[in-house]
This record gives C-alpha cells, structure tokens and sequence, in this order.
C-alpha cells in the first residue's frame, strides 16, 4: 500500500515566498523592457515636426513611426516561435540588446535615412520585447497565479500609449529629441542586467527549422496592410493606384502566407492554433479592443485642442483618465482572476465597458462640460482594462506552456494588426465626415475651407467668432458619431466571448513537447 505524502504547509509558504522574492526581480526587468517596447510606437508622434525640420525630411516624416511599427509587428510572431524552440533568455538578452543599437544609431542620427533605420533597427528590438516579456512570465509563473503579474503589464502597454507622445513633447521642447532615444540606454542596461542576473530559464536543445517562406511572405502583407493604414486618406486617396494595389498586395499574399503555414514543419503562426476555439475568440476580441482603443485614441487629441481649445500637451493630459480606467480595470481583474480562477465575466465586462464608452463619446457636443467628457474616458479606459490581458491569459492558458510563446506572440500579433486598423477606420470616416461638413457649413465669401492641412489649433482660434464655431462644431460633429459607428463591432465581440469556455486556471508550470515532437525538460519556476 503506498502513501501520498505532501509537504507541510510550512514549507509550502516558505517555497512560495521564496519564489515570489525571486519573481519581482525578473518581473521588474519585464516590465521595464515591455515599457520600452510599447513606449517607442508613440514617442515620437509629438516631436516629428521638430525633426523633420532639424533634419530636413518632410517627405519622409511618415517612415519614423511606419518603421518601428512595421518591424515590430513582423518580429512578434517570429520571437514566439523562436522562444518556444530555443529559450527565451537569450532571445529576450538579444531583443534588448538590438533595441538599444537601434537607440544609439537614432541619438547619433544627422539625416533623416539614418533616423528610419534607427526606428527600424529599433522595431526589430522592440517586437521581442512585448512579446517575450509576456512568454517569460509563463515560464515563471503557473497560469493561475499569473493574472496580477499581467494585469500590471496591461497597465504599463496602456499608459505607453499616451505617455509616449507627452514624454516626445516634453523631451523636444525642454532638453532635446535625441532624448528619447537616450532615455533608453540607462532603462535598458537595467533590464538587461536584472534579466542575467535573475532569469533562470531552461535552454532547448533542438534543431530550429526556420519558417522562411512563412516570414517572407507574412512581412509583405503586414507591411502592406500597415501601409493602407498609414497612408489611406493621407498620404494618398483611398482610390489611388498606391492604395489599390497595396490592397491587392496585402489580400495575395495574407493568402500565400496561409499556404505557407500549411506546409511548414515548423510555421511561426501555426494554424492549429486556429483548432482552439478559445483561441479563436479571444484574439479575435482583442484585434476588436485594438480597433477601438487605438481608433479613439488617434483622434481623440486633436478633437481635444480643437473643440475645447487646449494646447497639445494639455489634450495629452486629458487622456490620463482614460489610462486610469484601464490600470484600474487591468490590475483588478488580474488580482479576482488570480483569488478567484474565475474570469469568463471579465471579457464579456470589457466589451460592455467598451460600448458604453464609445455611446457616451458619441453623445459628445461643444457644450459637453470638461469634466464629463474626463469620466466619458475613463469608462472607456476601464472597458479596455477588463480584458486587454485577460484575453491574453485565456490563450495561454489553452495551450502548454512549450507553446506560450506562439500562441501569446499569435493574439498580440492581430491585436497590432487592429490597432493599426482602428487609427485607418476612424480617420477614413473622421476625414470624409469632416470635409463634407465644411464644404456645407463655412460661411460664403471665407474663401478656400477644404484644405485641411491649414486647420491648427492656433489657427483655428484667431479665426472671426463665426467661422471658428463653424469649424469647431464640424469637428464634433465629424467625430462623434463614428465612436457609435464602433458599438456593432464590440456587440459582435460581446456575443463572441460569451462562447469562451472557462477552464481551470492551471496551478503548476507544466513539462511540454516544444514542437511536437521533443521532449522538453522540467521548467524551473525561477
């Protein structure tokens, strides 16, 4: 007759404190680098037109954020994969290490080429940061304890997104552009030194089948549906030989991409993931946050500055409440879920917290008193921070954790996607709506009121009473309603996520088959 024996509680506290201790180290270094990942896609929105003027480059203005942002978006995938077959220290030692190259190409950068390779050096970085700091943690930590870990990081990617432009403003007007590359060095040597020092992973020793074709022809399609999004409406008309056939581009080879994964024998988006129905739902919810967070986050500053007349800086402080809502939202979901193993509520939550608050913003006039509209954003903030990383989790916990980084590098791979989308959507329909209501508003006999590129702020408010009110209201009235425009799609989300199948959140770091077919060693928790 055998006896079970476990171990007594006394020593169970003990080794989960030991853990712990070890953890908030390696954690501190994860959030660090995921901050410097998310924080460059922003950074440098409000210090472009002082650049471009220092380094002269109009013409190529739009390749400094593009850059990043398509580099980063291709890398994810390709780090996850990489992670699950090799390890992830060294690749994550690697990230860092190239987003800091790409720092100090940028500060020593005399023209505008070096500075679009430097954010491109930096995007190949910056992609493995996000993404690996999110894989490590499973390596770390069990799934059920991992929530409070990941609603912190849900925190830190959603405040990036307006500290970004307002730390740009402040480092170009106060000390100088290059700082925000600088700023990088001292924040990356730390993580990096927390991660050599703290970081105990195992290595995997088995042969790497590099999903060539699957990069090739995944890179063209995302850089081409980056693109669309960047430069429909802007930089060409959306029915221009650019856009069509960066459309055509984008749809061939999203196709062959597919083919691609289906004969890989190691694809980096494999898609047998797509067999995972919890899989499926969530990053299809997440791709519907990304769409309306960065969709209202794009325009939501410049209705600020023109519709209550506040400078740049102060429309970025406005949107703090915003970030607030989603730190409250990302941080206590993290903490029910880890006390609780319950979490199917929280993104069905989400997307009720996110239709209520793109209908409050909807609502929105001239008259709407600055405090209201304060709360309007905070709500939306807390739509987004129920299920920003709670959906991440669901994927993680779907499958084990020798695939943790695949799939977590999947969901955030069509969460940017959206994101990128969002900012095209919204500013596709804020234009078109925009323009068509000046041509029909502007006083007669104000001469030319269709070029849009002459509306600042400041120039807006030196304008006659009239026409100012004129343009003004043109401008909520643009905006406003595509905010309710949005509400179909998070309906959509909401009955989605109802179909998530709550599983039990595991409590150990499971013993895997990277790649299906080696057989893994014993994760070491730390």
């Amino acid at each position: 007759m055998t006896r079970s024996t476990r171990p007594a509680p006394d020593a169970i506290v003990a080794a989960e404190t030991a853990r712990t201790r070890h953890v908030l180290p390696v954690f501190a270094g994860l959030l660090v680098a995921m901050l410097l990942g998310s924080l460059d896609q922003t950074i440098f929105s409000t210090a472009l037109p002082t650049i471009v003027g220092e380094l002269g480059g109009v013409n190529r203005m739009l390749w400094v954020t593009t850059a990043y942002l398509v580099a980063s978006t291709i890398t994810m995938p390709i780090y996850g994969k990489l992670g699950d077959l090799m390890g992830r220290k060294s690749l994550f030692v690697g990230a860092l290490t190239i987003f800091l190259v790409g720092s100090v190409i940028g500060g020593l950068a005399q023209d505008m080429t070096w500075l679009v390779i430097a954010r491109a050096v930096q995007g190949i970085g910056g992609g493995g940061l996000m993404i690996l700091a999110q894989a490590i943690i499973a390596d770390v930590v069990p799934v059920r304890e991992r929530p409070r870990y990941m609603g912190l990081m849900g925190a830190v990617f959603g405040l990036s997104a307006v500290v970004g432009p307002l730390l740009g403003g402040w480092f170009t007007e106060s000390a100088h552009w290059r700082w925000a590359f600088w700023i990088n060095i001292p924040l990356g040597i730390a993580a990096i030194a927390l991660a050599a020092v703290f970081l105990k992973l195992p290595r995997h020793d088995g042969k790497v089948r590099f999903d060539l074709w699957g990069v090739v022809t995944m890179a063209i399609a995302v850089t081409s549906i980056i693109l669309i999004a960047s430069w429909g409406g802007t930089e060409y008309k959306w029915d221009s030989p650019t856009i069509t056939w960066l459309i055509v581009s984008a749809g061939v080879f999203s196709a062959l991409f597919v083919v691609a994964e289906y004969k890989a024998a190691e694809p980096i988006i494999p898609l047998a993931l797509f067999r995972s129905r919890n899989f499926v739902i969530a990053t299809v919810a997440g791709l519907f946050i990304g769409i309306a967070m960065f969709g209202a986050i794009a325009y939501l500053p410049t209705y600020l500055q023109m519709v209550t007349g506040v400078n740049a800086t102060a429309s970025g402080l406005m949107l703090l409440p915003m970030i607030g809502g989603l730190m409250v939202g990302a941080v206590t979901t993290g903490q029910l879920a880890a006390k609780t193993g319950r979490y199917k509520w929280m993104p069905m939550a989400s997307m009720v917290g996110l239709g209520v608050g793109l209908w409050l913003l909807s609502t929105l006039t001239v008259d709407t008193p600055q405090w209201l509209l304060l709360s309007y954003l905070f709500v939306l903030g807390l739509g987004v921070g129920l299920g920003i990383q709670i959906l991440v989790l669901v994927v993680q916990n779907s499958f084990p954790d020798s695939q943790v980084g695949t799939a977590t590098a999947s969901n955030n791979f069509f969460r940017e996607i959206g994101g990128s989308l969002g900012g095209a959507i919204v500013g596709a329909l804020f234009s078109s709506r925009l323009t068509d209501l000046l041509a029909q508003r502007m006083p007669t006999g104000t001469g030319n009121t269709g070029d849009l590129n002459s509306l600042t702020p400041a120039a807006v408010r030196g304008l006659p009473d009239a026409i100012r009110d004129t343009i003004v209201g043109a401008y909520n009235d643009a905006l406003t309603p595509v905010f309710a425009t949005l509400i179909p799609m998070v309906l959509a989300g909401f009955i989605l996520v109802v179909f998530i199948k709550e599983t039990p959140l595991r409590a150990t770091i499971e013993t895997a088959e990277p790649g299906g077919d080696t057989a893994e060693k014993a994760r070491a928790a730390v």
